[in-house]
């Protein structure tokens, strides 16, 4: 199935690129860069890496930009540990996924202390 080879392909390009990124870490200004998920394109000739980096705005430009430079080292281990026809061109996007449900989690836990205020408050009166 055309479904499951991208994804053992989308994944095995992840493992690769996460791998990357790790042994990166301690030589560079790259942050807390966790590869969340990647996109290969049908062809194989592009993929979008996705990245959740820990820290401010400027940290994720920060460690975006030294993705960025170290895209060619990071595609050469796709080269090198996988068996492709084509070696995707890395493109990396911030994985805003994890901000999102920290906002939604901020926002039930919100709701929850003010329904539990209002439980209080009725059964003050009571």
């Amino acid at each position: 199935m055309q479904g499951d080879r991208m994804r053992r392909v989308n994944e095995a390009v992840r493992e690769v690129v996460s791998s990357g990124v790790t042994r990166a870490a301690g030589n560079s200004e790259l942050g807390f860069v966790t590869v969340t998920g990647v996109e290969t394109s049908p062809d194989l000739r592009h993929a979008v890496v996705f990245v959740s980096v820990f820290g401010d705005d400027q940290q994720r430009e920060s460690s975006l930009a030294t993705l960025e430079e170290l895209r060619p080292d990071l595609q050469a281990g796709i080269a090198t540990h996988l068996r492709m026809k084509n070696t995707p061109i890395l493109r990396f996007e911030y994985d805003d996924s994890v901000d999102r449900s920290m906002r939604v989690t901020n926002l039930i836990n919100q709701e929850a202390a003010a329904l539990d205020r209002s439980v209080a408050d009725t059964e003050e009166n009571s």
